[in-house]
């Protein structure tokens, strides 16, 4: 493998005037040759600190070392011994902020295009089928898995390859959860979900559907079929701005309005589920979720789309490919922006905002929105998408007993990953937030391990 002392190479992208048009994948990767030669940007560090910021542990300069020496079908097995989703992970994770953060050459060049890297070579074994290693004998021991969003895919994985019959329920009537629900065609193919979901069946896992734990199996059922049940149930419990005029129509959250147009194909003319887009939308939020919701408005043919958000653009929690993409398709950023009062009789006719100044620090270390004192102006506009968070549905912990909850209703876990009722273990969204795919991950494959260990350890196996 050489060093190449070059610039950080860049994929291949669709054209932000004919993308907006369509929900067709924005990010068209690597080509071979691209791959190779970023690959040779690594400097292959004796400490590298990119494996440390990686959540799930991913042998980062052996993969790269494969793929700039043409290997890639081994690059592939190596990421894949420890991420059990690369082809997501490495379009929608945020790397600048875990592994690339941590390279060396971020200084010098630009860090090396982990993600991409990654990406291109779960690609290729995909596109090439490449057969995934057999799983251990069955054990004789069951696991159920609730929610079949990262967590939950990377939790029944692991464990089926060890040997365990693992049964996953999903409330939807497609597997996938966030993976499907939330993030849009054109930033996650839904086929390459499927594909991930495909490998998982190969592997012995039985996927329940249509299946609300809480309502069709209470927990405690669960518990007395299964030797271990795994909670990933998420946080798909959308938040709201608590202000006048968030009934009126024409109002969603974008949790409702990328689940109609990502799961049920409101995007189709015939869909069962239609919605309707407005002409001038605003979408309330900075995150990942709110840079979808309004690059979605787009392609559903809104005429101007507005980002409002309270803060600037240094503290904008979304990646920066998202934003800078958004803007590149003709988004509009208010920032320093806050909502007070959605305006209209029976629908949206406009919102009711102020300019905000940045004041101290809060406890997150976030700078503190301050209204402007006479500054209220009004946006024109006939839709608006909330998207500020979410948080765990409380259906599952309202009905089951003993399982403890924190005042924010994400479930407790000890260090083990284990809930309060023993051998029911949970991570995700539903432990910590609305948070990132690799991190739900990371939690799933802890919670793996801690489940692996005690039910061998208990049936001396």
């Amino acid at each position: 493998m050489k060093i190449n002392r070059g610039e950080r190479l860049s994929p291949i992208e669709q054209d932000p005037q004919v993308r907006r048009g369509n929900f067709y994948e924005v990010n068209k990767g690597f080509t071979p040759e691209m791959a190779i030669e970023e690959a040779e940007r690594c400097l292959n560090c004796k400490d590298p600190k990119c494996v440390k910021g990686c959540p799930v542990n991913v042998n980062i300069p052996t993969f790269v070392r494969q793929i700039a020496d043409g290997e890639f079908a081994e690059a592939a097995k190596t990421i894949k011994a420890t991420n059990n989703l690369p082809a997501i992970c490495g379009r929608v994770c945020p790397q600048e902020e875990q592994c690339e953060k941590q390279c060396v050459r971020a200084k010098a060049g630009g860090a090396v295009a982990i993600g991409a890297l990654e990406r291109f070579a779960a690609d290729y074994a995909l596109q090439k089928g490449e057969p995934q290693e057999p799983p251990k004998p069955r054990n004789g021991m069951r696991v159920a898995v609730v929610g079949s969003g990262p967590a939950g895919l990377t939790c029944a994985a692991d464990c089926a390859k060890e040997g365990f019959e693992v049964t996953i329920f999903e409330a939807f009537h497609k597997a996938g959860g966030v993976l499907v629900y939330g993030i849009p065609e054109f930033r996650l193919p839904k086929s390459l979900v499927q594909a991930e979901i495909d490998k998982l069946k190969e592997l012995g896992v039985t996927i329940v559907l249509d299946t609300v734990i809480g309502r069709t199996f209470t927990l405690e059922e669960l518990c007395r079929e299964y030797d271990a049940v795994f909670l990933g149930t998420g946080a798909g419990l959308p938040m709201f701005l608590n202000i006048k005029g968030e009934n009126l129509s024409g109002v969603y959250t974008a949790n409702e309005y990328l689940t109609r147009v990502n799961l049920m194909q409101a995007y189709l003319k015939d869909a069962a589920t239609p919605v309707i887009t407005g002409e001038k939308v605003v979408v309330v939020g900075g995150g990942n979720v709110a840079m979808d919701a309004a690059r979605t408005a787009l392609r559903m043919g809104a005429g101007k789309v507005t980002v409002v958000y309270r803060r600037s653009m240094e503290e904008l929690p979304a990646r920066k490919e998202e934003v800078e993409n958004a803007i590149e398709e003709g988004i509009e950023m208010m920032l320093l922006t806050n909502p007070v009062e959605i305006l209209g009789d029976k629908k949206v006719e406009g919102i009711k905002c102020n300019k905000m100044q940045l004041g101290q620090p809060d406890e997150r270390g976030r700078a503190t929105p301050i209204p402007v004192e006479g500054s209220e102006f009004v946006i024109n506009c006939d839709q608006v998408i909330i998207a500020i968070g979410t948080s765990p549905n409380p259906l599952l912990a309202k009905s089951a007993k003993n399982l403890k909850t924190s005042p924010k209703g994400t479930i407790i876990i000890n260090e083990n990953g284990e809930t309060s009722i023993e051998n029911v273990y949970a991570g995700g969204d539903a432990v910590i937030g609305a948070a990132t795919v690799i991190l739900a991950m990371g939690a799933g494959k802890k919670a793996a391990a801690s489940i692996v260990k005690k039910l061998r350890g208990k049936h001396g196996s």
